[in-house]
């Protein structure tokens, strides 16, 4: 069950909330970008980066001297979204349009990770994520590459999700005009690989079909 604070409580379509964690978890494995808020002396900025999830944790990475990573890595309240569209819902009204989308916010403050090998393992476990089998294959990270990477994470301890999928919400008036209606849907598609030119001949192609079942485009 998702937590329920003054700063997660849905107010607007409350009806759209979701409780459990595994619509959160779901949201954050798909998407694998949020957009995080900082607050520094320019004003309030809001960066986009990728993040992944590890049990009831998520992490960002970057290069050490990252103003978002600088910033957060002392302990900020910030706050991170997670968005995946849909698709259009196409009403008879011009007020009733709307779109499906699945949503996450998150409320927080992030860690520094500290040891070179558990950074070590928590990239791998990305790469697996979007790539599974990669890092039995690949050059893994040497210390002088984790040493100048920054690893942060933080809890999923205090998040909101809303999801929209109840289709044209038409006034009763409306839905004998003459006008189509329904649902234009929007899908994210994943592959086919495409090889760098330089690729000596006779490498395998991989496989990463298993990562993305239900999205994976021959």
């Amino acid at each position: 069950m998702l937590s329920n604070t003054s700063r997660t409580e849905v107010k607007k379509a409350a009806h759209k909330a979701v409780l459990d964690m595994e619509h959160l978890h779901a949201i954050i494995d798909e998407s694998l970008i949020a957009h995080i808020a900082i607050i520094n002396e320019s004003g309030p900025i809001v960066i986009p980066m990728l993040a992944w999830r590890v049990k009831e944790h998520i992490y960002i990475h970057g290069a050490n001297n990252s103003r978002l990573l600088r910033s957060l890595k002392d302990g900020m309240q910030t706050c991170l979204t997670f968005t995946l569209f849909d698709g259009w819902v196409l009403a008879r009204s011009a007020f009733h349009h709307s779109a499906h989308y699945r949503s996450a916010v998150v409320f927080g403050q992030f860690e520094k990770v500290e040891d070179n090998h558990e950074k070590n393992r928590l990239l791998n476990h990305f790469i697996e994520q979007i790539a599974p089998g990669r890092t039995l294959e690949i050059r893994l990270s040497n210390e002088r590459e984790l040493a100048a990477t920054m690893l942060l994470r933080m809890p999923l301890t205090e998040a909101s999700v809303k999801i929209s999928n109840f289709g044209v919400n038409d006034d009763a008036e409306d839905v004998d005009k003459p006008i189509w209606a329904g649902v234009l849907p929007y899908r994210t598609v994943v592959g086919p690989l495409q090889a760098c030119e330089d690729l000596y001949d006779g490498i395998e192609q991989p496989d990463y079909r298993s990562a993305y079942p239900n999205r994976w485009q021959e």
